[in-house]
C-alpha cells in the first residue's frame, strides 16, 4: 500500500511518499492536498525532516527504497556517505567508485535522478569549480540546505 503526507519546510511545500514500508520519493513544489492518517514511515520522515530543518539533527534513520539502476544505487550510497556540512565534487564521487572523474556527469545524472532529495543528500554534491550546479529542486534550495548546514557559507 502506498502513501503520501505534504509537510511545510524552509525550502517549499514537500511531499513525501512511502510504500511498502519504505519511504519512496520526496517530492518539491508540493501542494497541501488530502487527509492525514498516522503511518510509521510518514511518521518518523516528517518528524526526522522537521529536527533537520530546526538544526536538531544531521543524519536520517529511515527505511528508504533503493528503486533505480546498478549504477544509480551505487551514486546514491556514496550520497549518503558525505557527512552533514560538508560537500564534494561529482568528480570525487566517481573516484570514490572507482571511477575516472571523466565519468562526473553520469555521477551528476544519477544524482539528478535521486528520487529522495535532503534524505539522501544530493545537495552536498558540487561542481569541480565550487558551484552550486546540478540540483534537481534548483540553485535556491540548495544554497537554502548547504547553508542551514554550514552557516556562514554564502
Amino acid at each position: 500500500m502506498s502513501s503520501t503526507r505534504w509537510m511545510d519546510s524552509p525550502i517549499g511545500g514537500l511531499r513525501l511518499h512511502t510504500s511498502a514500508g519504505l519511504l519512496t520519493a520526496v517530492e518539491f513544489d508540493a501542494e497541501p492536498r488530502g487527509t492525514r492518517r498516522a503511518e510509521t514511515v510518514l511518521d518518523d520522515a516528517q518528524h526526522q525532516l522537521e529536527e533537520y530543518f530546526a538544526g536538531e539533527r544531521t543524519t536520517f534513520d529511515l527505511p528508504l527504497a533503493n528503486d533505480g539502476t546498478e549504477f544509480q544505487r551505487k551514486v546514491w550510497g556514496e550520497l549518503r556517505r558525505i557527512p552533514f556540512g560538508e560537500t564534494v565534487t561529482y568528480g570525487e564521487i566517481a573516484r570514490s567508485l572507482g571511477y575516472e572523474p571523466g565519468i562526473s556527469r553520469a555521477v551528476g545524472a544519477a544524482n539528478g535522478a535521486n528520487p529522495l532529495p535532503v534524505v539522501v543528500p544530493c545537495h552536498r554534491v558540487i561542481g569541480a569549480n565550487g558551484t552550486l550546479t546540478g540540483y534537481a529542486g534548483g540553485p535556491d534550495r540548495k544554497r537554502t540546505l548547504l547553508e542551514l548546514e554550514q552557516p556562514g557559507l554564502f
